[in-house]
């Protein structure tokens, strides 16, 4: 899907009768390819809605990076989902991770198949309740409430080696089961939500699980340089940090278990009210820092683009939390559907692409997570 072509997209509501409804608006896509023309009519393609000539040279060279978009936490609330299904039909967003145990994973999972959205698992070990034999039962994963331990408690409890890896395993598989039931098909990747997926211990187990299944992409959240991403605040760069030195130490049981992942990830230093064409732009420029011309590489770019959530409604069974009610969920669904953010990666050799679509690599091309794997194992600098 080269993003050179433009396209101008007027749509009806994605949430049907008596169901949340996004407002048609026109925006303006890059790189919509096959996807606009595969709507029924709800496209109308225009190849230069702001009326520029293209140059003589159409055709774009080589992309330099091949960009899978991925909207994480679809399934959270009916708000985040409206939000998600518009940047993807908007041509933004190239696939989506739902949580099977949210608020909204039923209507997420008819919207996925209305629309025909390439949607994998966000596996789910820290936030609301369980889908598996733990709803049940004492478990470790568990507070006395019966709910995950949460985005740290998590972390502190792998660490302490409070968490029985067997009960992580029998969650993992409750979750690709509730899936298979939601979708109708396997997950065209699984990763995990607040990258509970990298921790020491639960990488093994994972990996484990998703090649039984045949489940063969994942997400490596090893961002090249956010340690030295001033802008983060002091929590959001340590966690950040954590979470590449944790995803480093995870390469290793996801190759032996024949997992793949893109070559490159960015997300940690543009999430919320972080992201912006600049700095998405940016972060994909470090990635190419010291890769030699005319070599492609792949990337994942997360995001948590949506409408924020209104409590009571939506989260796994808590309630939504503060990250899904903010304005930053609405900002990044502003920043991938403007024409500033594509126009720029157009020009550096940037080409959006699903995930599946890394299979088709040509020969020679290498494998996604293996080509360029020493590049990005590098340590990122100390945080100030």
């Amino acid at each position: 899907m080269v993003m050179g072509g433009r396209c101008r997209a007027t749509r009806g509501p994605v949430g049907g009768e008596n169901k949340g409804e996004v407002q048609p608006r026109q925006g303006v896509c890059v790189g919509a390819g096959p996807r606009a023309a595969s709507r029924g009519g709800a496209w109308t393609v225009q190849p230069n809605p702001l009326g520029a000539e293209p140059p003589a040279e159409a055709p774009m060279a080589r992309p330099r990076v091949r960009l899978v978009v991925t909207a994480d936490d679809f399934g959270y609330c009916p708000r985040r989902d409206e939000g998600i299904v518009e940047a993807f039909l908007a041509g933004a967003v190239t696939s989506v991770s739902l949580l099977v145990n949210g608020a909204a994973a039923e209507s997420a999972a008819e919207l996925a198949r209305r629309h025909h959205i390439p949607t994998g698992l966000h596996a789910n070990l820290s936030e609301g309740r369980p889908v598996g034999p733990a709803r049940h039962s004492t478990s470790s994963l568990l507070s006395p409430e019966g709910f995950f331990l949460g985005k740290m408690g998590f972390r502190e409890a792998v660490a302490a080696g409070d968490v029985d890896l067997p009960q992580v395993r029998e969650e993992l598989e409750a979750q690709l089961s509730r899936f298979r039931e939601l979708l109708g098909s396997d997950p065209t990747h699984v990763d995990g939500h607040q990258h509970v997926h990298v921790l020491p211990g639960v990488c093994q187990v994972f990996a484990e699980a998703l090649q039984v299944c045949g489940v063969r992409f994942t997400r490596l959240p090893l961002e090249r340089g956010v340690g030295g991403c001033t802008w983060l605040e002091a929590p959001a760069r340590a966690f950040a940090c954590a979470v590449e030195r944790d995803a480093r130490a995870a390469v290793g049981p996801f190759s032996r278990h024949g997992l793949r992942w893109t070559d490159a990830f960015v997300g940690l230093s543009t999430c919320g009210r972080h992201m912006s064409a600049h700095r998405v732009s940016g972060a994909l420029a470090r990635v190419l820092e010291g890769i030699p011309t005319g070599h492609t590489l792949t990337a994942e770019l997360m995001a948590h683009p949506g409408y924020p959530s209104v409590p009571p409604t939506g989260g796994c069974g808590e309630g939504p939390d503060a990250f899904s009610c903010s304005w930053e969920r609405l900002h990044e669904l502003r920043v991938l559907t403007t024409p500033t953010l594509w126009a720029r990666l157009a020009q550096d050799g940037v080409q959006l692409c699903a995930l599946l679509d890394l299979d088709s690599k040509r020969p020679g091309q290498g494998v996604p997570g293996e080509a360029t794997l020493e590049t990005f194992l590098e340590p990122s600098p100390p945080s100030p």
